[in-house]
């Protein structure tokens, strides 16, 4: 419980004989070097207006270590700029990230209040989330960034992203990048929020030169509000700072740090009555009166960067990162017909202590092979990580109350919560990455990662070890992109990557005998600059199969076996057009087709196979829209529309979550240069929708009601 995801890697079939040659080593290369800009520096964000460069050169850092555009890049990715975050008004990330083209939201308690869906797979054993680059590792539920006011953009890449970042990845990953300290003039901001639901934010922000060769960055930020559930209280607190030596003009150094405390609302859901909402309940909380949800993390990071000369960068950075969680709660509840009453069980304590230690080192050259342009990059990761858990199990524990009128009580702990074992995972990756023209239209982009890990576990309660399991996979991607014209390329990719079956340091003594699920993945697409630079387009059709599943076997329900697949194949599109003077419009869709393809339940004693059903909480249907109007030089209006298509809540495909449709509006005014008050309201024709089901698939989460909020923006 509370890993909230699913999946492992295995190894991946070697590539052709193309992939070796993309990859040779970096001597090859410096024998005839060429100028170019550092491939390793962090490109400013680049905003899409009339005469503006287009988004599609932007330089994301994910989604390749070879400084690519994204029109080079043989993958999709987007980017959520800065001016996008302030425009929309998302404090949340969760809500940010699930304006980015085909994600979608399944965030509960249980799995940290950031679980994502994306292309067909879910959590956080599919769906990566990384903090500047680097992923917390173990695909347990991720609980920092919670909060949009230190993010300097959010980058998402649809599709697996073994290459890079290993395994678990397999639907898509998401990078949030902080801002970071800049040379120049001290800037400060001060944003102060209020709105309905008891609902106040405030934060602050500084940063520039100390020196000529000292800079940094500083970011506060705190909010509380009382939500739309009874006991729906929330609040939160992050703080983040880094400081910047420039040792010299091909040196740099920066030490981060990171911290965050949450206590989120303690709510998990309304269950079901006769197999349907009643929205009577919506507003009501289930919950014991002395439950708990507390999470606190902590990120350090030293990292340097040298670059001796225009077709060399060298970067490297130490972390340390560390998890405290906390849940006390009774999270099960089931309405009871014969009884009109609805029973709480599964009285839950868990407590999490992760912490980690790595390093990620790796270095690009360019230079040409053949007599054709060409650079490389290479690198390895090495960490090493702890997990204890602490619990109750087996969560005993049962009240009746009724639906509409009881007492909360206490939380029941009738087993006892004491520490229960003890996972560590030693873990290593070796990858390179290579870019080659074939001509000044067409390039070869390929890529391998090999990663080994040992993970092992010991059973706290009885004192002894539990199991010592390895495992290894090479993940691998060759694409190609060829612009027909200078705004219009096309391009196409085949990778392999792979999940773990289960939260790796979370991983229990029954699933260490599996092995690492494996997946491919065939994508074409294109993207396109036109309208003299004021519109964008992309277009891209996929084509995902992921194997080893672990099923029940038919010959014995009650055993498992590794031998399920599922697939999804899909077509995601995105627009962005600055069609007359002061408008804008964004807009991305995505249809989906996900199955099973031979997978088998374990119901009572009886094998039922779900073979061709929809995986749970995968969306066939996704869009968002967004529309701003500058109609005064201090005066913007802008609206956004997010619709998420029905989704299954269970395996058996018998409950289906409905689709929603949720409006946002918001009216901007600048009376002075340094001074931005916005008016917003989200979901503001207070539609009663449902995100995601609890892990009892008859225990719904309604999303939120009407909000409207009044914020103040000043720098200075």
């Amino acid at each position: 419980m509370y890993p909230l995801s699913t999946g492992t890697p295995r190894g991946a079939r070697p590539l052709s004989a193309v992939l070796p040659l993309i990859c040779l080593p970096p001597a090859l290369l410096l024998a005839q070097p060429v100028g170019a800009a550092d491939p390793i520096t962090t490109l400013a964000p680049i905003t899409v207006s009339p005469g503006a460069a287009s988004p599609l050169e932007d330089v994301p850092s994910t989604g390749s270590n070879l400084g690519l555009t994204r029109r080079e890049t043989p993958a999709s990715v987007d980017t959520i700029t800065r001016d996008q975050l302030d425009e929309r008004g998302d404090a949340r990330l969760i809500d940010a990230i699930t304006r980015a083209p085909g994600f979608s939201n399944i965030a509960h308690p249980g799995n940290g209040g950031s679980a994502l869906s994306v292309r067909g797979f879910t959590d956080a054993a599919s769906v990566m989330q990384l903090y500047d680059g680097v992923r917390q590792y173990g695909n347990l539920g991720v609980t920092f960034p919670f909060d949009t006011w230190s993010v300097e953009r959010i980058e998402v890449l649809r599709g697996p992203a073994s290459v890079i970042y290993g395994e678990g990845a397999i639907g898509g990953v998401v990078n949030v990048i902080p801002k970071k300290p800049m040379r120049g003039p001290v800037e400060n901001e001060i944003q102060a929020t209020v709105g309905t639901q008891d609902t106040g934010r405030l934060a602050f922000g500084s940063g520039g030169s100390i020196d000529d060769r000292l800079s940094y960055r500083f970011d506060l930020s705190g909010s509380r509000s009382g939500n739309w559930v009874d006991m729906g209280d929330s609040r939160n607190l992050a703080v983040s700072g880094a400081l910047q030596w420039e040792a010299s003009p091909d040196f740099r150094a920066r030490l981060s740090y990171a911290q965050g405390w949450q206590r989120p609302m303690r709510y998990f859901g309304s269950p079901l009555v006769d197999g349907r909402l009643d929205d009577a309940l919506r507003k009501k909380n289930y919950n014991v009166d002395d439950a708990a949800i507390r999470y606190n993390d902590r990120w350090t990071e030293l990292s340097a960067q040298w670059t001796p000369n225009a077709e060399t960068a060298v970067r490297s950075r130490f972390y340390h990162i560390d998890s405290d969680r906390h849940w006390r709660d009774a999270e099960y509840y089931d309405y009871l017909p014969a009884s009109g009453r609805v029973r709480r069980s599964s009285y839950t304590e868990i407590l999490h202590d992760q912490s980690e230690v790595g390093n990620t080192t790796d270095a690009t050259f360019k230079g040409r092979l053949l007599g054709l342009r060409n650079q490389v990059s290479a690198g390895f990761n090495l960490s090493r990580s702890t997990f204890k858990h602490t619990n109750n199990s087996p969560y005993s524990g049962t009240s009746l109350v009724d639906p509409y009128d009881f007492d909360r009580g206490q939380f029941i702990n009738a087993a006892g919560t004491v520490p229960r074992y003890r996972n560590k995972a030693s873990q290593y990756a070796v990858f390179a990455e290579n870019q080659l023209s074939l001509t000044d239209k067409w390039s070869l982009v390929g890529g391998l990662r090999y990663t080994h890990a040992e993970v092992s576990r010991r059973d706290l309660v009885q004192g002894q070890p539990a199991f010592d399991k390895t495992f290894s996979h090479l993940g691998w991607r060759l694409g190609t992109v060829y612009a027909l014209t200078p705004g219009l390329s096309l391009y196409g990719q085949y990778a392999g990557a792979a999940d773990p079956v289960g939260a790796l340091l979370m991983l229990t003594p029954a699933n260490s005998r599996f092995d690492l699920a494996t997946g491919r993945q065939a994508e074409l697409g294109v993207k396109q600059t036109f309208w003299g630079g004021k519109g964008d387009f992309t277009l891209a059709g996929y084509h995902i199969v992921k194997k080893n599943l672990v099923t029940a076997d038919v010959t014995n329900p009650s055993a498992s076996v590794q031998v399920g697949r599922q697939s999804s194949r899909g077509i995601e599109a995105t627009l962005g057009l600055a069609f007359a003077p002061g408008w804008r419009l964004d807009a991305n869709a995505s249809l989906l087709r996900a199955r099973y393809d031979d997978f088998t339940d374990s119901v009572g004693d009886t094998a039922v196979s779900r073979d061709g059903n929809v995986p749970a909480n995968v969306p066939r249907r996704q869009a968002n829209v967004w529309l701003s109007w500058r109609f005064l030089p201090d005066w913007t209006a802008s609206a956004g529309v997010r619709y998420v298509g029905s989704r299954f809540a269970d395996r058996a495909n018998t409950l289906e979550l409905p689709s929603y449709t949720i409006t946002d509006l918001a009216l901007q005014w600048q009376p002075r240069r340094d001074t931005t008050i916005t008016l917003r309201g989200f979901n503001v024709f207070d539609r009663h929708y449902v995100t995601t089901a609890y892990y009892n698939a008859t225990q719904w989460l309604y999303g939120s009601d009407r909000r409207v909020e009044l914020t103040v923006l000043h720098r200075f």
